[in-house]
């Protein structure tokens, strides 16, 4: 079943109106090479000169052949032979210099546009790639990037260097004869309208056949990951997935096709014409010449025409330079789409920087709504499109709120666990304390500040997390743990392995801290994975732990060693604790119960129990549930008021 398009990617009918009109656009791609100016002027000047010594070359070529050949002047001969030949090596140096410059600049903007669009990415809110095919970011970097290297390496001295010559070469030719001229002139704007609608009709197909390059990327990236290779071999979906990439690829067949052969026979056109030009000139002088006419010798017949050349060959390049840019558009407007995208999450203008970190949590009247913001957005970017069936009314509840009315303190040093049934909002609540997503009400201060007016160190330094899907770098065991601080001695890594109740297992390996630890970590277990993330965490000592169900999916051995770990790492932070498990959170100093996105009860484990209300219920069903894992399969459904996987919803 093929994927549907990414929310975040408006709609051809939606983008038109904002994208910026071609002139704009251009003005915007000549900004990327304004750094390089300095170059790019030492090319003009290089461009300059070449050409001006390649039109010396046809009026050397009318003195050989009508004064110093007829006349026999010999030494005349030697000097215009040498002077050609000198022109000639003049041309490959110059060439060769042109080369080196525009090539050095051109691979100094394509690393100005990875890295710029990296970092705009680096800097999106975590709800964009939610969203996106982590295939289609890929592809955005490698292929659309990488398929303007010959646009921004040689177009632009390509095309200093063509429209140079073709200047000299008119005014070269004009000297020689203006009749002549005229005639060679004559279907030149017919050229280059052909070659504006071959353009037009490229960038159409080149946008269709980048865009099949991001799905088949996104296709290749989910279905040959370990997960995906897994998932597929289990499923005995492997045959499907081939055939469907088979399509997949048979569709970019056709797209480089059709974009290989569009306008081609009517770019050869242009070229049988031009080349057809030097016998038309011939035969017209040749026709006067025969009715006893003199305006035109030999020699500046014959240099006439090898200008013409010179001027046919950097017309034909200009013509298809131009093919090229408007082709290039296509991929330039996706690169400006992301490097466009708005960043929700930004530093204020005057940040506030913390020195010493209590570790004081408190959200002020939070309220989260998904869908508001992204109404916000689409009203903010002009992409809302509200129709007659659009249901929205007001902004403030246009959209069911994730959140309402949090009014929550966590003392520094204290740990609150969050508790509640799934969708009830408990990894949204956590995520807006390290600011993975803003507040659309209220406020979440850490030691009285609102984060949103903290700088990104301090809030990195401030905030950790270890969520239940660990994510391991394809890279050594030490590698992995430096993450979180690079310049770690081998003894912090050793100390903080040891309290996540992993270094004796890392030191059994063969390789030790230098083990490889696989895609995604899949070498090592979940509980060591866990585990692993704990110490990464550890050395990164941050005074505020945010524990998003990181025991939920272990078994309850493996839970056992992984929550001692968590213990080691909790003691003396501020503790927020996303539970699965009721038995991990029971010496919690308070419960916070939600339940629709509002706190339906809080308190202690004890004082919640004496309440009778929700907490008590799951745990009540907590423990039925356990009790039903751990007896005899025979007998687990005789005893007990219905099978797990219907209590299984209630104990989240």
């Amino acid at each position: 079943m093929k994927p549907e398009s990414p929310t975040w990617t408006p709609s051809p009918r939606r983008v038109a109106p904002g994208q910026p009109e071609p002139p704009a656009q251009l003005r915007r791609i000549f900004g990327l090479f304004r750094p390089y100016r300095g170059r790019l002027a030492l090319v003009g000047l290089l461009v300059g000169a070449s050409s001006l010594v390649t039109v010396a070359s046809p009026f050397m070529l009318r003195e050989i052949l009508d004064t110093a050949i007829p006349q026999g002047r010999t030494g005349l001969l030697t000097l215009l032979a040498l002077g050609m030949i000198l022109t000639a090596v003049v041309n490959s140096v110059f060439g060769v210099l042109q080369t080196l410059i525009s090539t050095t600049v051109g691979q100094r903007v394509m690393h100005d546009l990875r890295t710029g669009v990296y970092s705009r990415l680096q800097h999106m809110p975590l709800a964009f790639f939610t969203r996106t095919r982590t295939g289609e970011v890929q592809s955005r970097i490698a292929n659309d990037i990488g398929g303007m290297q010959a646009t921004v390496t040689s177009t632009a001295t390509s095309l200093v260097s063509n429209l140079t010559a073709v200047i000299a070469s008119v005014v070269a030719m004009l000297a020689l004869d203006w009749r002549l001229t005229l005639v060679s002139m004559v279907l030149l704007p017919v050229f280059v309208w052909i070659s504006r609608r071959v353009g037009r009709e490229r960038k159409r197909i080149t946008t269709d056949r980048q865009r099949q390059m991001a799905t088949m990327a996104a296709t290749v990236t989910e279905s040959l990951s370990v997960s995906g290779i897994l998932l597929g071999r289990t499923m005995g979906r492997s045959d499907s997935l081939t055939r469907s990439f088979a399509g997949e690829s048979e569709r970019l067949v056709d797209l480089e096709v059709r974009s290989s052969m569009a306008g081609r026979w009517r770019m050869s056109t242009i070229g049988i014409v031009m080349a057809a030009m030097p016998a038309v000139i011939y035969w017209a002088a040749g026709i006067a010449l025969g009715s006893g006419s003199t305006a035109v010798s030999i020699g500046t017949l014959v240099a006439f025409v090898s200008l013409q050349q010179g001027l046919f060959r950097p017309a034909v390049s200009l013509l298809s330079t131009g093919v090229d840019m408007q082709t290039s558009l296509a991929l330039f407007q996706r690169i400006f789409e992301y490097l466009d995208l708005p960043v929700d999450i930004t530093e204020p203008e005057r940040p506030v920087a913390l020195d010493r970190i209590r570790g004081e949590v408190r959200f002020d009247a939070v309220d989260f709504s998904y869908e508001e913001k992204e109404e916000k957005k689409e009203e903010r970017d002009g992409t809302r499109d509200d129709g007659p069936g659009d249901a929205r009314e007001g902004s403030g509840e246009a959209a069911a709120r994730t959140l309402r009315g949090i009014d929550l303190t966590v003392p520094a040093g204290t740990g609150l666990a969050v508790v509640g049934p799934t969708g009830s909002g408990k990894s949204t609540l956590s995520y807006l304390v390290p600011r993975l997503y803003d507040v659309t009400g209220g406020r979440v201060l850490l030691d009285g500040v609102d984060v949103r007016d903290l700088d990104f160190d301090t809030l990195a330094r401030a905030v950790g997390v270890v969520s239940q899907e660990t994510y391991l770098f394809h890279a050594s065991v030490a590698d992995n743990l430096r993450f979180a601080k690079p310049d770690a001695t081998d003894l912090e890594l050793e100390t903080a392995a040891r309290a996540a109740q992993i270094h004796d297992h890392i030191a059994s390996l063969p390789d030790g801290y230098d083990t490889l630890v696989g895609e995604r970590g899949y070498r090592f277990s979940g509980g060591e994975k866990q585990r692993l993330a704990i110490a990464r965490t550890i050395l990164r000592d941050p005074p505020v732990l945010i524990l998003d169900e990181a025991t939920s999916a272990l078994d309850t051995r493996t839970e056992h060693a992984v929550q001692q770990a968590i213990d080691a790492l909790s003691e003396g932070r501020t503790t927020i604790t996303i539970a699965h498990r009721l038995s991990t959170i029971r010496d919690a100093d308070q419960i916070v119960v939600l339940d629709a996105g509002v706190i339906a009860e809080r308190g202690t484990h004890d004082e919640l129990l004496r309440r009778d209300g929700r907490y008590a219920a799951l745990v009540r069903r907590d423990t039925r549930a356990a009790r039903e894992a751990a007896a005899p399969t025979a007998g687990a459904g005789a005893d007990s008021a219905g099978p797990a996987g219907e209590l299984a919803p209630a104990v989240l």
